[in-house]
C-alpha cells in the first residue's frame, strides 16, 4: 500500500511562509500527478493545487490562495512542494497530499497522505 507523507506543517504569525513537502514510500510520485489540499475544523475539504506528473502543467484551483500559494516538483520527481506565502488566519487547516490516477490532474484522487497541521496566529 502505497504511503504518503505531507510534512512541514507548523506554527507561523500572519504574512509569513511555510514550505510543505510530500513525498511517497515509492516512486510513484514520478508518474503520477499530485494534488494539495486542506481542511479546516467544521469546513468541507479544499482543493488547492495539482501539478502533473512531469511538472510541465500545474491547476490552481482556490481562488483566495492564488498568487500566495506555488506548487512545484523537485528534478528526481520524489518530492512535491506547497510554498505557502503571506500567510492568513483564514490558511489554518490541516494539510493534506495525494495522487491522482495518471500523468496529468484529472481524475478522482487515490491514495492521501495523512495531513499536516498548519496554524497562522499571531
Amino acid at each position: 500500500q502505497l504511503q504518503l507523507v505531507a510534512s512541514g506543517g507548523g506554527l507561523v504569525q500572519p504574512g509569513g511562509s511555510l514550505r510543505l513537502s510530500c513525498t511517497a514510500s515509492e516512486s510513484y510520485l514520478r508518474s503520477h500527478a499530485v494534488g494539495w489540499f486542506r481542511q479546516a475544523p467544521g469546513r468541507e475539504r479544499e482543493a488547492l493545487s495539482c501539478i502533473s506528473s512531469g511538472g510541465d502543467k500545474t491547476s490552481e484551483y482556490l481562488d483566495s490562495v492564488k498568487g500566495r500559494f506555488t506548487i512545484s516538483r523537485d528534478k528526481p520527481r520524489t518530492t512535491v512542494y506547497l510554498d505557502m506565502n503571506n500567510l492568513e488566519p483564514d490558511d489554518t487547516a490541516v494539510y493534506s497530499c495525494a495522487t491522482h490516477p495518471y500523468y496529468y490532474c484529472s481524475g478522482r484522487p487515490e491514495f492521501w497522505g495523512q495531513g499536516t497541521q498548519v496554524t497562522v496566529s499571531s
